[in-house]
């Protein structure tokens, strides 16, 4: 359990320092401060950059099996400590307990990927006599670390996707500035705990806590950051890469995710899933089921299971095992979603359960005929909300879902071979799950949108390919 009074400090060079302010952190679901979180001043976060800077040097000539042990050894720490790390995520971003479970077992594989994919860092052999002039010539290349990265991540999966960064990043040799979102920096300076008791230098992971228009854009704007890895709103992702210049960035931005359900498809089969997929974690998933396009023929039949589960959804405390679906981050999300369901209702969409608050919690909803003008369809919700809606054609729901600035991932449920390729060529997507919902992730995998949904790949092997440089090295032989 956490200690609720507790004073956090930022971690600054292998230090604990304390902070000039400090701001109470609360609890979603409960509104009690569970502690005092340091707000890092431009002069904190600058110390932070040079420590990572001077540390840089250190890191890149770690050996890889160094840094694999590090990684190892702090998923061996987490694995231990698996029911602490599970209730700091539960109290801070009131994610149900189970699923916070869930989320310390995959950050756990996800340090061991990491661990991983350090071994395996290689560049490859160039035939240079294939070019005239070449001849003569041996050629290969290799990959190095990139240098500072800035981490900006955000409070959904608050150690999961912090994983996401930190282990590719130490993996591939680089050093971390690391600024966790302001409601859920817990989790980060657990997981910073366990890398310093891992053995990782002095200087390597620096946590900054605090607001973005400091912390986040001194680290964006300063020349020191050679890489931006942010994951959270379009809005702020768009305003990074405006900002960063020429250094890279990687953004993993929203999405108002969709699924396809084709005529024939087993309904009983899936409706679990999709319900899942709709409300985990609150409908707080970049990849959350938001968008249901059922084909005519099994609409209806879809319409009255899907309800009939999302009723027996059990709401409320986040650290009772049995609840599915909590408190929302902020009461002002509640508000914001309760405006978007009363605009769908003005519209004419029907709300065919749900759309009531307890608290800080909104009740799973349901929303079928809803235009794709409103804020609940082409927007991202970002909350336990979803909408039905039926289709004649499987053509005129990808239609549907190509109609919207976002591109993350999408799913079809169909038993048609050409339907479903039809649909892998044709949905504008990053990701195309067949037969499943687009929720599905596992961390070894690809993972990154088109459109506004952002830029770049996470996923171990291709996190660590953009925080590396290539080098190419040629040797005349003559």
């Amino acid at each position: 359990m956490i200690d609720k009074v507790t004073k956090k400090q930022l971690l600054i060079n292998g230090a604990w320092i304390d902070a000039k302010e400090y701001s109470p952190l609360c609890s979603p679901y409960t509104g009690e401060v569970l502690a005092e979180i340091p707000m890092a001043t431009e002069e904190e976060t600058d110390q932070a950059i040079d420590a990572a800077q001077k540390a840089a040097k250190v890191m890149a000539k770690m050996p890889a099996h160094q840094r694999a042990k590090v990684l190892e050894t702090l998923a061996q720490l987490l694995e231990k400590r698996r029911e602490e790390a599970a209730q700091i995520i539960s109290m801070e971003s009131a994610k149900p307990i189970t699923t916070a479970k869930g989320e310390v077992d995959r950050t756990i594989e996800t340090y061991k990927f990491a661990a991983e994919e350090a071994k395996r860092i290689h560049g490859e052999t160039l035939s240079m006599d294939a070019a005239r002039g070449g001849e003569n010539r041996l050629a290969y290349t290799v990959r190095e670390p990139i240098g500072v990265i800035g981490a900006i991540t955000p409070f959904n999966f608050p150690m999961n996707l912090v994983a996401h960064k930190v282990g590719p990043a130490i993996a591939a040799g680089n050093t971390i500035v690391l600024k966790p979102a302001s409601q859920t920096p817990l989790s980060s300076l657990f997981i910073a705990e366990l890398l310093q008791e891992a053995g990782l230098p002095k200087g390597a992971l620096n946590v900054v806590t605090g607001g973005g228009r400091v912390v986040g854009d001194k680290l964006v704007t300063d020349s020191r950051v050679n890489m931006i890895t942010f994951t959270g709103s379009p809005a702020v992702g768009i305003g990074i890469s405006n900002k960063a210049g020429l250094k890279r960035v990687t953004l993993e931005l929203g999405s108002n995710a969709a699924v396809i359900i084709d005529k024939g498809v087993d309904i009983d089969k899936i409706i679990s899933r999709c319900v899942m997929g709709a409300f985990s974690n609150q409908g707080q998933v970049c990849i959350s089921l938001q968008r249901i396009y059922a084909h005519e023929e099994i609409y209806d039949r879809f319409v009255e299971k899907f309800i009939e589960a999302t009723k027996l959804l059990k709401v409320g405390d986040p650290l009772n095992p049995e609840t599915d679906v909590s408190a929302l981050i902020s009461q002002n999300d509640v508000e914001r979603t309760l405006n978007w369901i009363e605009e769908a209702k003005q519209d004419g969409a029907a709300i065919a359960t749900g759309g009531i608050r307890e608290g800080n919690i909104l009740h799973p909803t349901v929303i079928l005929d809803a235009d794709s003008h409103l804020k609940v369809s082409c927007q991202e919700v970002f909350a336990p909300i979803v909408l039905i809606n039926k289709i004649q054609t499987v053509e005129e729901a990808i239609n549907l879902v190509n109609d919207s600035k976002y591109g993350l991932q999408a799913g079809i449920y169909t038993d048609n071979v050409h339907t479903a390729l039809d649909a892998a060529e044709n949905l504008q997507v990053g990701g195309v799950m067949i037969n499943d919902i687009p929720t599905f992730r596992v961390d070894n995998m690809p993972y990154g949108g088109v459109k506004e949904s952002g830029t770049g790949r996470e996923g171990l092997k291709y996190a660590v390919e953009d925080m590396t440089e290539m080098k190419l090295i040629v040797w005349n032989r003559n």
